[in-house]
């Protein structure tokens, strides 16, 4: 499968192309400098609509890893409208699933995590007022507006706080309930690609992607049935005392 990664040159980026790059063949783009290896590289913004759109072409499936978090004007370019840029990008040329990324807080912001157990991503959007997720939950009402109108899917893997799975740094500390080691995180694109899209519950679909932690904050059972996806890390040896 052809596939172009949004965003390629990240925190997150480097270790989804090293999960994905036997598989399949990868086109990365990133405002950064070009990672080191043998895929092509285009030096894209993802707020450019037509750079995205020339980017996505001869593609099978989009991956947008693109994140801006703290500028007021550049946060709405990249989380807002980049998201709007892929999922339009993939409608010019047909293709049909799309992959989407952003803080768990997109979908269960202030509301929620103060006060509820079992968050799941199904539930009704309250993503509170921070600029991150604001922008992200914007992005993520533009796919479901785009499916709802288009021949195109799209999954949206949440994530929030990474961890090193041989990091003891913290061993026997509370650790925030929606971690995850970011190998697992990263293999979690891979069924996320390969999935049948008929299979799906609908064509914008939403999976909290963590590991099995004690504290009952969140829920992932989605992704481990729909999926197939198993963390492999729960990161014990942060939270037992």
């Amino acid at each position: 499968m052809n596939v172009l990664i949004l965003g390629a040159n990240g925190q997150l980026g480097p270790h989804v192309v090293n999960a994905l790059e036997g598989e399949h063949t990868l086109r990365l783009t990133d405002i950064n400098d070009p990672p080191d290896g043998p895929h092509e590289y285009f030096n894209l913004d993802s707020a450019d609509l037509d750079g995205v759109i020339a980017a996505s072409e001869g593609m099978d499936a989009i991956i947008n890893l693109s994140v801006l978090r703290p500028h007021r004007q550049i946060a709405f370019d990249v989380n807002a409208r980049g998201t709007y840029n892929a999922i339009a990008a993939a409608v010019h040329h047909g293709i049909k699933r799309v992959i989407n990324t952003g803080p768990h807080w997109t979908i269960a912001g202030p509301t929620y995590e103060n006060h509820d157990f079992l968050l799941n991503p199904d539930i009704p959007s309250q993503s509170g007022t921070q600029l991150y997720a604001i922008t992200k939950s914007l992005g993520q009402e533009i796919c479901r507006v785009f499916t709802e109108n288009h021949d195109v899917s799209v999954l949206t893997l949440l994530f929030y706080n990474f961890r090193w799975p041989d990091d003891h740094s913290a061993d026997g500390q509370d650790i925030i309930p929606f971690a995850v080691t970011w190998q697992d995180s990263a293999q979690a694109f891979r069924p996320a690609l390969t999935i049948d899209l008929d299979t799906l519950p609908s064509k914008c679909e939403i999976f909290n992607i963590f590991a099995d932690l004690p504290h009952n904050k969140f829920a992932n059972e989605k992704a481990k049935r729909i999926l197939g996806w198993e963390p492999t890390d729960n990161l014990d040896h942060f939270w037992k005392k």
